[in-house]
């Protein structure tokens, strides 16, 4: 189904996530023929700028740009934001009533859902008042656990991450990080959930992929799989969060097939691509409810088989 408003999305932090803009094109031009997508960014040049059908070198997103954003938003007359960068997340989340005022569509949860998010520590707190299955956490490795993992306690990315370490390791290797966090190092199969929530914080869909190879905390190697054991903890988890729009949650199975939650991301992930691949169509849901359509009528249908992502790098020539 097509729609006649003109779509213009901006995809900020846009950097080199060309499956993301491509997924995006795609998903613009099923609603509109005309449909832009702009590859937002502060620095210049970036990969993504030879991918999208505008380039805008955006004002960093900080509270003392904010005037000049929403300018910019109206001179390249934007109708949709998607954020892709943990780090700009509060920032476009508290824009929200400004956008909304200035007739663009922010598809982002709302801000004290992406606050909680953003916190690891807040998050698994959050989790263990609801009585989930969360990996806790702790300022300090005090606890009678035996390995430790320590992590920063905001935002995502684990190019810090220290891994199943020993109290004194983990404390030696906590001093060269900002914000330290310490959970308990949990054995198994790392998974990600790739999935989508409506407006009102309803679960349209969601699919679970394995993480085979995780290089700088994104997938490289990363497979669908059927878990649906786990499908009402997975739903109660998300609408308990009030998300909306696309997001990824992150767990580990244990030895023992028991869930447990370690963060959730309030964006669409580095390699949620799969996930549109495997049914969850999230970046066209967001688009087709932010234009009115009524979204009952559109149904999931999640692959029955799996299916394996593998990302790399390319090269195009001009």
């Amino acid at each position: 189904m097509q729609h006649s408003t003109p779509l213009k999305v901006l995809l900020s932090s846009a950097a080199a996530k060309i499956p993301l803009l491509q997924a995006l094109k795609e998903a613009a031009l099923r609603l509109s023929p005309d449909a832009k997508i702009v590859a937002g960014d502060s620095s210049m040049p970036v990969v993504s700028q030879y991918f999208a059908d505008e380039f805008w070198q955006m004002p960093r997103c900080e509270p003392i740009n904010t005037e000049a954003v929403i300018m910019g938003l109206l001179q390249h007359k934007i109708s949709h934001v998607l954020p892709s960068r943990d780090g700009e997340l509060l920032f476009w989340a508290k824009l929200a009533p400004q956008l909304t005022a200035n007739g663009i569509r922010l598809l982002l949860s709302p801000e004290p859902t992406v606050r909680l998010c953003l916190d690891k520590r807040q998050f698994s707190e959050w989790g263990e008042r609801q009585g989930l299955p969360m990996i806790p956490s702790y300022q300090q490795p005090e606890s009678d656990h035996s390995l430790w993992v320590v992590k920063e306690r905001y935002g995502a990315g684990s190019t810090k991450l220290g891994l199943a370490l020993t109290k004194d390791q983990a404390r030696q290797h906590a001093i060269g990080l900002e914000s330290p966090l310490f959970q308990p190092f949990i054995a198994g199969q790392e998974i990600s959930i790739d999935a989508w929530l409506d407006n009102q914080s309803q679960l349209k869909g969601h699919i679970c992929r394995y993480r085979i190879k995780v290089q700088q905390g994104e997938s490289q190697i990363t497979q669908s799989v059927r878990l649906t054991a786990y499908d009402q903890l997975i739903r109660n988890t998300l609408e308990g969060l009030g998300l909306t729009g696309p997001v990824v949650l992150q767990g580990i199975i244990s030895d023992d097939q028991q869930l447990h939650l370690l963060e959730c991301n309030s964006r669409f992930g580095g390699a949620s691509t799969l996930g549109i691949r495997a049914g969850v169509d999230s970046l066209y849901w967001s688009l087709a409810e932010s234009l009115g359509m009524d979204l009952g009528a559109i149904p999931f249908l999640p692959l029955s088989e799996p299916v394996t992502q593998i990302r790399y790098a390319g090269d195009l020539y001009l």
